[in-house]
């Protein structure tokens, strides 16, 4: 049996830390892969279709290029790494995109990273991690 770990993946620190956290948790299996996946919102005009859609593709490019050279880092502890970038059509939280690949490719575990929000608002998740905390078929490590 493959242990499957998607990491939400968005060049934050804790981003990263999450796929290190990742090769971590995939030692305890022989048969393991992770899933750095990061998700892409357009912006831009509205009414410009091909300007917001060619901004989404430049923030794609930069993040699989980040997430090219994380797969590298970790050919060496014998994972099988996949990357991907969703370029989401619509506006709406990106964590909708996560649960939804999670359940296509029969993830195990989803590691997400909580950003820091500030000394009132601490006890909350942001609204990434906190979707897929509310909205995962499988069980969600949140990273602080």
């Amino acid at each position: 049996m493959t242990k499957r770990i998607l990491v939400a993946y968005d060049g934050s620190d804790l981003s990263r830390e999450a796929v290190y956290e990742a090769r971590n948790q995939a030692c305890e299996t022989p048969k393991r892969e992770i899933h750095i996946v990061s998700v892409i919102n357009p912006t831009g005009p509205v009414t410009n279709a091909v300007v917001s859609r060619s901004i989404g593709n430049e923030m794609a490019e930069k993040l699989r290029s980040e997430m090219d050279v994380l797969k590298e880092q970790m050919a060496s502890s014998d994972v099988d790494v996949i990357t991907e970038v969703l370029v989401s059509k619509v506006e709406g939280n990106p964590g909708i995109s996560i649960c939804k690949y999670a359940d296509e490719q029969a993830v195990d575990l989803i590691i997400v990273g909580n950003r820091g929000l500030g000394k009132v608002k601490k006890m909350f998740l942001g609204s990434v991690s906190n979707n897929v905390v509310q909205h995962a078929n499988c069980p969600v490590l949140v990273m602080k």
